[in-house]
């Protein structure tokens, strides 16, 4: 990046603020660039929409708002098209795919949308609309919530995992998935052909803190929290203990210390990942493979993520993405 105004260079510029959004006033980490030249402030697209997301993702926290990701998953897990969804539910004809798009759905309707994740409640809404459906699309739908059901509602490996957080500022805004996080533990072991766990613990605290800071989003839904040995996922035993196809040998070095090596037979599925957080994943990947899992964890601690957090063991909010130093 150069100045618009010298050509010179710039330097990207953080700070709290306070932005209002629907008579509502939140605390966001406001980005713009600075020219060094001239010290004139300007912002890009990509910055407008960093710092637009970040609003947009705390109204959602606040509000137990739907992400656009839940919209399309519900409505593909009735196997509905988004026209018949917005009749189901009395919204707009084009309402419930503008959701699906990103449009903020006001409070009510998102209240709507929170509340039909439970089959039970999205049964209501079909009964109620029973005349704009015919009897073949009705029979069908019942079908599908008699299905979802006796689905088991809460897992509970992915409790153990993940906690009962819901997405907000301490876990990236992004949706939690067993199979995504399976397949980024994947990725890692087969790209260093094998991990340490303090290795992977900071490989995932890079992952999640540089994809919230390209994109807005983290991947794997975790949140981290500041230990003495540097910033590591908040249930990080739990994770290489309870997923499938994940194994852990012991390393003894000959020196009286043992370490823990991650391992798996199996490969990553790569068509789980988006085209932006597959180039995240490659960008950790080439910036930290030559490193070891002492000189990776050495670097996680000259990160402001782990430096002010570390005293008290707290869980580390996502605005400090911004100040990432390694990466």
């Amino acid at each position: 990046m150069r100045s618009p105004f010298t050509g010179g260079e710039v330097r990207l510029i953080t700070e709290s603020k306070k932005s209002i959004f629907r008579k509502e006033e939140y605390d966001c980490t406001y980005l713009c660039y600075q020219c060094v030249d001239t010290g004139e402030r300007f912002t890009t697209t990509q910055l407008d929409t960093y710092n637009l997301d970040q609003i947009y993702n705390a109204y959602r926290s606040r509000f137990s708002i739907p992400y656009p990701d839940e919209v399309r998953a519900l409505r593909e897990r009735y196997g509905l098209s988004a026209l018949k969804m917005s009749k189901i539910l009395g919204f707009g004809d084009n309402q419930y795919r503008l959701y699906e798009n990103g449009e903020m759905p006001n409070i009510a309707n998102g209240r709507v949308l929170k509340a039909i994740q439970s089959p039970q409640t999205f049964e209501n809404f079909v009964d109620a609309a029973k005349d704009a459906l015919s009897s073949n699309e009705y029979q069908k739908i019942k079908g599908k919530i008699k299905e979802t059901s006796r689905l088991p509602q809460i897992d509970f490996i992915f409790n153990l995992i993940f906690g009962n957080q819901n997405r907000d500022r301490y876990n990236g805004y992004t949706m939690q998935s067993l199979s995504k996080l399976k397949n980024v533990l994947l990725y890692y072991i087969e790209k260093f052909n094998g991990v340490f766990v303090t290795q992977m613990n900071k490989l995932l605290f890079y992952t999640d803190f540089l994809s919230y800071r390209n994109y807005g989003q983290a991947i794997t839904g975790l949140s981290f929290k500041a230990i003495q040995y540097g910033p590591v996922p908040n249930r990080w035993d739990k994770i290489y203990s309870l997923i499938d196809d994940i194994d852990q040998i012991e390393i003894d070095y000959g020196n009286g210390c043992i370490g823990n090596r991650i391992i798996s037979e199996k490969p990553c599925n790569i068509s789980d990942f988006t085209t932006d957080q597959i180039a995240v994943l490659a960008k950790v990947y080439e910036t930290f493979k030559n490193d070891s899992s002492a000189s990776l964890s050495e670097k996680s601690h000259s990160e402001p993520a782990w430096i002010e957090n570390q005293a008290t063991h707290s869980l580390i909010d996502f605005k400090y993405a911004f100040v990432l130093k390694a990466i």
